[in-house]
């Protein structure tokens, strides 16, 4: 795995400046890519490039560090944590080239989101399902003719004073939910578009969605029907498209969340 990603270490014994084979002295405890146990070492997202801290075992029992330089052979990358100082050129070309959690290594290319980068308002699902990450754009399957379907309703169409993102910009392996980790690592480039679109209304789908830019761990049902806060940003919560074609009984209560969308939008919720 590490060869395809083209990582390759460089290990340098203490006092001593020169490069040398990677011959170790102990048993490796942490490694890029390798999980390993929270007890031992604390598990630090791969961002290139990056220097990287070893630690190997010694015979002792104590432990040393030693300097490991990460080349990816990727352009050099800015931290997630640093989006915010980033304009949309910028920006996109970061989420091109993140490898900053173990989601890209498994999708075809980052899904960075479309429409209106003015808009009025944003709606955010969770992550890109296989359609979306063989065509680079987010709600092009079957839940994606479902959104413009639900976009028409209310008398709103795709690129036109509305843009669509996800939490995560990587597809999943076999379209799971992200996990907490994976949000966390990429959630500040969502920070940082909504922050350059400076929405009016944000339309959060589905619970990942919700929870994500609420910051909590609350139910569909707890939050629907709420005018909710994101920065000072009205939110509203509904269901995510994929869950309706699955459970089309909903749709009813998808449509009053619309309802309810448009009465927030106009100030009237």
């Amino acid at each position: 795995m590490l060869r395809e990603l083209n990582l390759y270490p460089q290990w340098l014994r203490r006092n001593q400046a020169a490069p040398i084979a990677a011959e170790q002295s102990g048993p490796i405890t942490e490694l890029v890519g390798v999980a390993v146990p929270a007890a031992v070492v604390a598990p630090t997202p791969l961002v290139p490039p990056l220097a990287r801290s070893v630690v190997l075992s010694e015979e002792n029992g104590s432990a040393r560090t030693v300097k490991s330089n990460i080349q990816t052979g990727l352009s050099a990358a800015t931290p997630a944590s640093q989006a915010d100082k980033l304009d949309w050129t910028e920006l996109k070309q970061q989420v091109r080239d993140c490898t900053a959690c173990r989601l890209r290594a498994g999708c075809t290319q980052t899904v960075f989101g479309v429409g209106d980068e003015k808009a009025g308002w944003l709606f955010v699902g969770e992550g890109p399902g296989a359609d979306e990450d063989a065509q680079g754009e987010p709600f092009v399957g079957q839940a994606g003719k479902l959104l413009d379907n639900m976009l028409m309703a209310i008398k709103l169409k795709r690129g036109n004073n509305v843009y669509i993102a996800n939490i995560v910009k990587c597809r999943p392996p076999g379209n799971r939910n992200p996990e907490a980790d994976e949000i966390a690592t990429c959630l500040p480039y969502l920070q940082r578009q909504i922050a350059l679109i400076q929405p009016k209304l944000i339309v959060a789908l589905g619970k990942v969605a919700s929870n994500a830019l609420l910051g909590k761990d609350a139910t569909l049902a707890s939050l629907r029907g709420k005018l909710h806060d994101y920065r000072g940003i009205p939110l509203i919560v509904t269901y995510h498209p994929a869950y309706l074609l699955r459970t089309p009984s909903e749709k009813a209560k998808a449509w009053q969340d619309l309802c309810f969308a448009v009465r927030a939008r106009d100030g009237e919720a």
